[in-house]
């Protein structure tokens, strides 16, 4: 039986659908940004120009398109669509659709996708009911997270799909996506007279992070206030903050919200109306995911390679997001010893001091003790070499034969136990440092000819490989005697 309301209900879902869910792209050309992997040659376009999709883990920031995709690659591959909520469903639902595509598959050859946003909320278990039929091609998953795949989903389900990272939007993608939606008429707002400044738009470019989904929200948002607040198409009147929170949120009229609205007046949005329709970026940012650990990365590789600026950046970025300035610290602190060293020994203590205060301190100003360390640390001169000398100094111990101690070096107690007095006796006797010309004996304190500690030529290590020259040699005349 028909359902004659059916067509009234759809036309009442359409009219209030966002801006954001209207223009969604309907074919991968319209798709934006992710040439990485969709541009010519790329792997997940080999893939589909193959038609060889095999199941896939999108991860990356909200907003880049891992929803849209999935159902991009649905219609390009002809596979039916099962679209589900991790957070939201269980393993009985997902056995059920499970069965389905297996019905579906017998009786018509006919493929499915199934898509699966938020998988990291599937716990190990949920995870492991997908397993037989993915590996099988029963059904095809496609995933989708804001968290590393490699931690938040189960190993065995990982190395049965292929994983994709999703970037955010370039400035000149989310412009292009702007435009596209003041032109376009059925969907967005070709049907208004409207005059969008360059400005506005990278306003809103720079402020959505690379987010689609919020510019395309704040365009809409800066649409409708200023169709209430100046309904006649006052050019660049600047709307009320209370006229632009009823516009987003008030009850509007069909046609002011969807295709082929049309409007008499000229609309124009400056940059004054595009900074009141978003909010300040929000930083997107995890103190376990991948953005917590890429940012710290990339403030310890600036600051190894000599480049103060980059590392305040990364900093701020960290602080910014509400990372712990404790963490910062500590990491600063790792550093002045891995990748400094003897080269300035001062940049220790200065990492010491800074940690110590941060934790007396604490932000807002720990900020400026931070940036600090961190710019002193950037342009000390750099020396692994430290670091390069106990590591393979424990690879020795780990790896190679347990070195007893010299009878001279072992405390008195041990020595006069076996027998043997430290003080006297031959080889066994130890020889103060002090009484020796120059501070060096001749004596031997390893038993074997190695050499862990290089310094290299970079700040006060270079005083210091000139002086292990010089021990050495007073060693040699030591044991010549």
């Amino acid at each position: 039986m028909s359902d004659l309301w059916a067509e009234n209900r759809e036309q009442a879902l359409a009219a209030v659908e966002p801006l954001a869910a209207r223009m969604r792209p309907r074919t991968l050309d319209e798709f934006r940004g992710q040439r990485h992997i969709l541009g010519p040659g790329k792997l997940l376009r080999r893939m589909l120009e193959a038609d060889v999709i095999t199941s896939i883990l999108f991860h990356g920031p909200p907003g880049t398109g891992k929803t849209t995709l999935a159902e991009l690659i649905a219609i390009h591959t002809r596979r039916y669509f099962a679209r589900e909520n991790a957070s939201s469903v269980g393993v009985k639902r997902i056995r059920e659709l499970i069965d389905e595509a297996r019905h579906r598959l017998e009786s018509t050859g006919r493929r499915s996708i199934l898509f699966l946003d938020e998988i990291h909320r599937f716990s190990k278990a949920q995870q492991d009911v997908l397993l037989r039929d993915v590996e099988r091609g029963v059904i095809t998953l496609i995933g989708a997270t804001t968290e590393n795949p490699m931690f938040a989903c189960n190993s065995a389900l990982v190395s049965r799909s292929t994983l994709f990272r999703l970037e955010p939007l370039s400035i000149d993608d989310t412009i292009r996506l702007l435009r596209h939606a003041i032109a376009d008429g059925p969907r967005g707002y070709g049907g208004l007279r409207l005059e969008v400044t360059d400005e506005a738009l990278r306003v809103w470019a720079i402020k959505s992070d690379g987010d689609a989904r919020r510019a395309l929200s704040a365009l809409e948002v800066a649409v409708f206030s200023c169709l209430k607040a100046c309904p006649d198409g006052a050019a660049g009147s600047e709307p009320s903050p209370a006229a632009g929170s009823d516009s987003a949120s008030g009850d509007e009229d069909a046609k002011t919200r969807g295709a082929g609205a049309e409007s008499a007046a000229t609309i124009t949005i400056n940059r004054a109306i595009a900074e009141e329709s978003i909010q300040q970026k929000a930083a997107v940012y995890s103190p376990t995911g991948d953005e917590h650990f890429d940012s710290i990365s990339a403030m310890i590789k600036s600051v190894r390679g000599c480049d103060p600026n980059a590392a305040v950046f990364w900093m701020a970025r960290m602080l910014d997001a509400g990372e712990d300035p404790r963490y910062i610290a500590r990491r600063l602190a790792i550093l002045a010893s891995e990748d400094i060293g003897n080269a300035d020994p001062r940049g220790i203590m200065v990492a010491a001091a800074c940690w110590e205060l941060v934790e007396r301190i604490g932000m807002p100003e720990a900020r400026i003790t931070l940036s600090q360390c961190a710019i002193y640390l950037a342009l000390a001169p750099k020396s692994n070499a430290s670091y390069l000398a106990i590591d393979e100094a424990l690879a020795d111990v780990r790896e190679g034969r347990t070195l007893p101690v010299p009878l001279f070096l072992r405390d008195s107690h041990s020595a006069t136990t076996q027998g043997v007095h430290p003080e006297t006796g031959g080889d066994s006797t130890y020889r103060y440092s002090h009484d020796a010309p120059g501070g060096v004996t001749g004596q031997d304190y390893l038993g074997v000819e190695k050499t862990y500690y290089r310094p290299n030529n970079a700040g006060f290590e270079q005083t210091l490989a000139e002086r292990i020259v010089q021990i050495e040699r007073l060693r040699r005349r030591a044991s010549a005697r």
